[in-house]
């Protein structure tokens, strides 16, 4: 499948598998799933392939909610998203996920011509972020879509209380113009 455009949309770790984590906020939820719909009905008009990626943990507890037998490595029904690929992955690098074929995500954006991803998804500062570095150290043009990425709020090792917004903030601030072009999901397409 050659893209006219070049251009792939990451859908990263938009999974069951967080609401039943007890750090899971639902406050920022409905936004964040807003604007990745938004981003995949954009990419679905313009014919941009939208990829699927799942993270799992197959050799935890089958009761872990990332745990493939768990029942919960699966798509939060919010999204309306018919994936033109779905990719499995045990780390926090999207690109190392596999397809059902064993084809890493990497190996199928290169196969398939895609010069330039678009990264959404759950955790802003851990996958997300992980996925933008790597793919941008392969080479990669990347959009860091920042309001379409959640996290939770963390408190550090010193007992300092991050936000919401100060994770987000943090990670924009070390991507942006050195690994990514942060955007907003209304100029994503800009």
């Amino acid at each position: 499948m050659k893209t006219a455009n070049q251009t792939a949309l990451l859908v990263i770790d938009v999974q069951e598998s967080f609401r039943q984590r007890p750090y899971w906020q639902p406050q920022e939820a409905s936004a964040f799933i807003a604007n990745t719909q938004a981003l995949i009905d954009h990419c679905r008009n313009r014919g941009v392939p939208v990829v699927q990626v799942f993270h799992q943990e197959p050799q935890v507890d089958p009761n872990d909610p990332f745990h493939p037998q768990s029942g919960f490595v699966r798509a939060m029904p919010e999204l309306r998203l018919e994936a033109d690929a779905v990719f499995y992955k045990e780390v926090h690098s999207a690109l190392f996920g596999k397809n059902s074929g064993g084809v890493t995500l990497e190996s199928w954006l290169r196969s398939n011509g895609i010069e330039e991803v678009l990264v959404t998804g759950i955790r802003t500062e851990q996958c997300c972020e992980t996925t933008t570095r790597h793919a941008s150290d392969a080479g990669f043009k990347v959009r860091f879509v920042s309001d379409a990425t959640l996290t939770f709020p963390m408190r550090s090792r010193t007992g300092r209380h991050f936000s919401s917004a100060d994770i987000r903030e943090r990670t924009e601030l070390v991507l942006d113009g050195r690994f990514a072009r942060v955007v907003a999901t209304s100029e994503a397409f800009g």
